[in-house]
């Protein structure tokens, strides 16, 4: 998802961010520590490995990287900045469907044929314009209403429609994807198997992320985001969630502060590729 930006604001974007990251480099005195990777697990060894590996994979990436992953099979999370804030992008749209559907629960009902026509779009396209529909048809008072239901206390919903800059952390991301894969009371079966169908469903185009390096026999569901604006540069985001070789587990990557998309991109590819190697030879 990107928002059509003037080409003023393209430049100022390019430049800005660029300003901004090589002062946040040079004025950072060289005993700040930067956040660390915090792992646990039920599985001996699995914890220090993950830690080592995603550390690496991050050692000589700039930006500002956020990572959350929870493994059912083996009680196995992984923390890094958490609770750091981020325009959504288009990372939003799966709570948008997700509030469509615990709203139509609520009030004993089944999408129509519409809703079912801009869901499809939203998720598997990240099409702007069905979205804008359905926030728009939600309203914030159903949003937050979900968002409360979900425990995702630390999200907000985007002012004045703009939906793209909802503020997001790997926090609330982790519960709304524990939410769609798993059974709860917020979120009917077949609302959760919806969610997920469209999110395998997503164009091959837009099937980079959190699934790159992903083991065969393992089922895969994204959602990504992408804007670019004129502070903080890129940001690039993936949600995944992942099941089989023994393993059910949810992915989120969270990053700003990218010069370009591709490079967004591939910072999330380092992270998830080390997560899956290290999940499957578990």
């Amino acid at each position: 998802m990107t928002h059509r930006i003037p080409r003023r604001a393209r430049v100022l974007a390019a430049v800005v961010g660029g300003a901004t990251l090589a002062v946040g480099m040079a004025a950072a005195p060289a005993s700040a520590a930067a956040p660390a990777v915090s792992c646990t697990s039920a599985k001996a060894g699995l914890a220090a490995k993950l830690k080592k590996d995603i550390t690496a994979a991050i050692a000589n990436r700039r930006g500002t990287i956020a990572v959350g992953l929870y493994d059912r099979s083996t009680k196995t999370t992984c923390t890094l900045r958490s609770t750091t804030h981020y325009d959504s992008a288009s990372t939003v749209k799966v709570t948008v469907l997700a509030t469509l559907l615990w709203d139509a629960k609520k009030h004993n009902r089944y999408l129509t044929t519409t809703e079912q026509t801009l869901a499809k779009a939203m998720i598997t396209k990240s099409d702007n314009d069905a979205t804008t529909k359905l926030w728009k048809q939600l309203g914030l008072t159903k949003i937050k209403g979900f968002l409360s239901a979900a425990g995702m206390t630390q999200t907000t919903p985007g002012a004045n429609g703009y939906w793209g800059l909802t503020q997001i952390d790997v926090r609330d991301e982790q519960k709304l994807l524990a939410l769609v894969t798993a059974k709860n009371t917020v979120l009917s079966d077949n609302a959760r198997a919806y969610i997920l169908k469209l999110m395998g469903q997503v164009v091959s185009s837009q099937r980079w992320g959190t699934p790159y390096g992903v083991p065969s026999g393992v089922s895969w569901h994204v959602k990504n985001g992408w804007l670019q604006r004129s502070t903080h540069g890129w940001r690039v985001h993936s949600l995944g969630t992942f099941k089989g070789g023994g393993h059910d587990y949810q992915m989120t990557v969270l990053t700003h502060d990218n010069s370009t998309m591709q490079y967004g991109i591939n910072t999330i590819q380092a992270v998830a590729k080390v997560i899956h190697k290290d999940l499957a030879a578990s």
